[in-house]
């Protein structure tokens, strides 16, 4: 008997069932493309994909029943404080700190290789096709080898950058100090275009469907061409750092109010006040998830802007969210990592670290991933406590 690729009859749609089983489906519903579909799930650059949802819909070891079983696996004691929010790649996690990015292994927390840069490196590390891309307060965009450390090229922008880099399609966009928003080939380096802003542009940029939204101090959103660089549209508002999410033609971006608008014409959709908005909001099933300066978790409806819930930490949220297999993973000044019913808003599970926790964690394959202004890189999994290694590195 000839056996065809159709699966279309009985026996062999058994036979197919069987084989793709263990395979990971992909929503239908993914904003923008996402990691490619494999047995372990990267979270290859800042809030998951260039649209920055911060939705990782391939999560499904950690859920609400079972996220309140998390326990230590390990920390890295980097020795400065950790802004960014770490990037997970083929076994391997990546953070940037003062004066470096690192690349530890991401089941033990051993580090691999650093690379030391001349300033701070507030940039949450993108990594595509084997590179990593970070930037750093010495006004530089590197691009290494994600297995060597190996530098590969690296760009000066007129002044210092703040900008996590997004990667897509062949490009690297990325904001400066000196007002500009950059996209660079990928591969070299190349300048592609520029876009001149009126002040710093200090919030990572987002790419979605040939567009590229970006935010810049001088309280405007601009909406580019993703391949020239041409004004498209613009909205003014108090925007400052804040990265924009982009979901079903929908830009949410967030200043003294959360606001929604068309991702084509930046038409205001709708909008909701609080005292501030500096997380950068994630979108998951119709849902908006963002934390304010009021010191509240925040949950609205994506369509009308609805509150569906907001859940009170003890200080101002600068962290952005990670959403996850109805989870909302989000860090607070107040020291702790939450972890929240994505449906409800209650508490499922916290961890006081020794600091703020300014950077945005990271959920893939059933490890939380998340910096600390203690100076610690942690990773939280299911596995319970495991031996830290903060004693192996610091002096």
């Amino acid at each position: 008997m000839k056996i065809t690729t159709t699966c279309s009859l009985g026996l062999l749609m058994i036979i197919c069932s069987i084989a793709t089983a263990q395979q990971v489906v992909p929503s239908p519903s993914l904003p923008c493309p996402a990691p490619p579909i494999k047995s372990v799930i990267d979270w290859p650059q800042f809030h998951f994909v260039s649209c920055h949802t911060g939705f990782n819909p391939y999560e499904f070891v950690l859920s609400p029943a079972t996220v309140g079983n998390l326990g230590l696996h390990w920390q890295y004691w980097i020795g400065l404080e950790v802004f960014s929010s770490p990037t997970v790649a083929n076994g391997v996690v990546y953070v940037g700190a003062n004066f470096g990015a690192y690349a530890l292994n991401a089941s033990t927390g051993a580090l691999l290789w650093q690379y030391t840069t001349g300033n701070t490196v507030y940039s949450s590390p993108a990594v595509a096709n084997g590179i990593l891309y970070f930037t750093s307060n010495d006004s530089i965009v590197y691009a290494l080898n994600a297995n060597t450390g190996a530098l590969l090229w690296r760009y000066t922008t007129g002044d210092s950058s703040t900008s996590s880099p997004t990667v897509a399609n062949g490009v690297v966009y990325v904001g400066s100090h000196d007002h500009n928003v950059y996209a660079l080939n990928a591969s070299t380096g190349a300048l592609r275009w520029k876009y001149t802003t009126g002040d710093n542009v200090d919030a990572s940029p987002t790419a979605a469907n040939g567009v590229v939204y970006v935010v810049s101090h001088d309280h405007n959103l601009y909406a580019l061409n993703a391949s020239t660089g041409a004004l498209l549209w613009k909205f003014t508002g108090n925007f400052f750092d804040a990265s924009p999410a982009v979901a079903n033609g929908v830009v949410y971006i967030g200043s003294d109010h959360l606001y929604a608008l068309d991702a084509s014409t930046g038409a205001l959709l709708w909008k909701y006040t609080a005292e501030f908005f500096d997380s950068s909001p994630a979108v998951a099933n119709g849902v908006i998830y963002v934390g304010s300066g009021d010191f509240n978790v925040y949950a609205f409806n994506a369509s009308t802007g609805a509150l569906l819930w907001k859940y009170p930490t003890g200080s101002y949220i600068d962290s952005s969210p990670a959403v996850a297999n109805g989870v909302v993973y989000i860090g607070s000044l107040d020291d702790n990592l939450y972890a929240l019913n994505a449906n409800t808003g209650a508490l499922l599970w916290q961890y006081t670290t020794g600091n703020w926790v300014l950077s945005s964690p990271t959920v893939a394959n059933g490890v939380v991933y998340v910096g600390s202004y203690d100076d610690n890189l942690y990773a939280f999994g299911l596995s319970g406590e495991r031996p830290s290694l903060p004693d192996l590195h610091k002096p």
